[in-house]
């Protein structure tokens, strides 16, 4: 894979994506708490593609991408949680997109070498 910089990677593209859409859905949430835990996870996983890329290190890449996998199904879990308890109506956009996010997350991960 040859790229110059993380803002080429897709996966950190679409993180980015995911975090304004997640943003964009909460900023009017009155649970003060469970919006800036939503929007931290959010914000998480694009900073750390962007942070791992930047070490310029496979290994170092790898564990942030582990790390922006962890909070990504963090993230899953809170917008499951926030359509339960009627923040949102519907997350079945937002969910299916995280999904593909963490699959690409996983492929990138695969292709690093030691």
């Amino acid at each position: 894979m040859a790229y110059r910089s993380f803002e080429e990677l897709e996966v950190w593209q679409r993180a980015c994506r995911q975090a304004v859409e997640v943003s964009r859905a909460f900023e009017d949430c009155k649970n003060w708490t469970f919006r800036d835990q939503i929007q931290r996870a959010a914000l998480s996983v694009p900073s750390n593609i962007a942070e791992g890329c930047e070490r310029n290190s496979a290994p170092d890449f790898k564990r942030f991408l582990n790390i922006a996998l962890g909070s990504n199904a963090e993230l899953r879990t809170q917008l499951y949680i926030a359509a339960r308890i009627g923040i949102v109506s519907s997350v079945d956009a937002m969910v299916a997109e995280n999904k593909e996010i963490s699959a690409m997350l996983n492929g990138l991960r695969k292709s690093l070498k030691s």
